[in-house]
């Protein structure tokens, strides 16, 4: 697998070695697979996550039963 750019650098692609030989002679040039990763996979796999919501338990800690205790002695 080889990763090519096009002349412009408006398009970049993952092709395998037959097909990238053919790009090349086209005209597209060989790039880092670490310009693909930055440019092409990390950007498609973003996707915006809505936070959860909190939810509150009315548990008290340890520490606040503790001083519950004591301040009802």
């Amino acid at each position: 697998m080889k990763c090519m750019m096009s002349v412009d650098g408006k398009h970049i692609r993952r092709v395998d070695d037959v097909k990238a030989a053919e790009l090349y002679h086209e005209g597209w040039r060989y790039i880092a697979k670490s310009i693909w990763k930055k440019m092409v996979r990390d950007v498609e796999t973003k996707t915006e996550t809505k936070p959860k919501p909190k939810t509150k338990s009315n548990k008290l800690s340890k520490s606040q039963k503790r001083h519950l205790r004591k301040s009802n002695k």
